[in-house]
């Protein structure tokens, strides 16, 4: 087994292993990728304040999320064709998740279904709902996640229309794949990839294939896909979706501090600052940068999470002494999951928590409760979204 120190090194080896129309669905934004660059590039202009001779013992990075008690401050984010990375990926990434002690969101659009994921684990995952114009199939969805123990329902808000995607179009990535000459010639490449998908029946659209109306296979999924997409989603409707729900709410895809307060006066026990990975309106502000507004619109009472372009431990710090009470990870654990299945996602949490562990000692905290803007150095205007322009 190679010698892994950072998400990097998994990412290494995840693009080598993974088959080009994955890797460039993980590894992509929409239209020029700025905001794809800039999730990332973002966090490397905060530096931390280093202090010394201060009791670095009996560290603690144990907190909760939504009322879940979690080893440290991070979930696995929903991630649509999880188990087309690796085999049963879906799987692999929850058991991983609930063995090191932190949550795990099923997309909608995963390849292992509700039920499988259920099956597999032990603890209650979190599911992920994309609003579709068909309330029978989105009603049935939330029924199915309910009697699998799902507690906490993650709804999406910044996915009503697809961005513009130029890789995933040039690959033929859709729902489901387009088998063009040069993947197949890519795929030809990924013996250890393909032998694993052969021995898996999972590689359709569990939560999708059987269930919505017309959809009785892969091959009439694309269209139903294209159409389902609920343009007319408002805060009425999430309104009401929270009221069928009946659980705990986490609303994803805030990056405006106007909807935010909106998003809390609805009453979801969180919301998650993110702009889909950069996959959705490119141009827009990284989700660190519009975070400390964000803080300032909502305060403390309601619980704030950040997305997009974590890859560290010390970015999940940032984002906590910003005021963020926890993370979400995408990329960052699809690395794993592709370059060594669900020994991949395990490790990718072990960085993550050491880095996490070894720089708030070096901040001088012993408790992920007290970080806080007092660790930070901040260039000057970055809490100012307007600076970025």
């Amino acid at each position: 087994m190679p010698v892994i120190t950072c998400i990097e090194d998994l990412h290494r080896i995840y693009r080598r292993r993974a088959p080009r129309m994955f890797y460039d669905y993980c590894q992509s934004g929409s239209w020029t990728e700025q905001t794809f660059r800039d999730n990332v590039t973002d966090f490397h202009k905060i530096r931390l304040r280093q202090r010394v001779a201060v009791d670095m013992s009996d560290r603690s990075t144990a907190t909760t999320m939504a009322g879940r008690d979690v080893a440290m401050p991070v979930a696995l984010a929903p991630v649509g064709l999880t188990g087309m990375q690796s085999a049963d990926g879906e799987i692999k990434a929850a058991r991983a998740a609930e063995a090191f002690g932190v949550p795990f969101t099923l997309s909608t659009m995963s390849i292992c279904s509700i039920e499988d994921v259920a099956a597999a684990t032990g603890r209650p995952f979190w599911f992920q709902l994309y609003v579709m114009k068909d309330e029978d199939f989105v009603a049935n969805l939330m029924r199915r996640a309910k009697a699998a123990g799902v507690d906490t329902l993650v709804l999406t808000l910044d996915l009503q229309i697809l961005g513009q995607r130029h890789r995933d179009i040039k690959n033929g990535l859709s729902a489901p794949p387009k088998l063009t000459i040069p993947t197949l010639l890519d795929l030809s490449t990924k013996w250890a990839w393909g032998l694993e998908m052969l021995r898996t029946p999972r590689r359709g659209f569990g939560n999708i294939v059987g269930h919505a109306k017309g959809v009785s296979d892969t091959s009439s999924l694309a269209s139903w896909t294209a159409e389902q997409f609920d343009l007319k989603l408002d805060w009425d409707k999430v309104a009401r979706l929270r009221d069928q729900w009946g659980g705990k709410l986490v609303l994803k895809g805030i990056l405006d501090a106007e909807d935010a307060r909106k998003a809390a006066a609805i009453g979801a026990e969180a919301i998650v600052v993110s702009n889909h990975g950069g996959r959705q309106l490119d141009g827009a502000v990284s989700s660190i940068r519009m975070l400390p507004s964000i803080m300032d619109a909502v305060g403390k009472d309601t619980e704030v999470w950040l997305d997009s372009g974590i890859r560290s431990g010390q970015d999940v710090l940032k984002a906590l002494a910003l005021g963020a009470r926890g993370t979400m990870i995408g990329r960052a654990f699809v690395y794993g999951l592709g370059a060594m299945g669900q020994a991949g996602v395990t490790r990718v949490l072990e960085v993550i928590h050491k880095e996490l562990d070894t720089t708030m000692a070096l901040v001088g905290e012993r408790d992920v409760h007290a970080l806080g803007r007092h660790n930070l150095m901040l260039p000057q205007g970055f809490d100012d979204p307007a600076t970025a322009l």
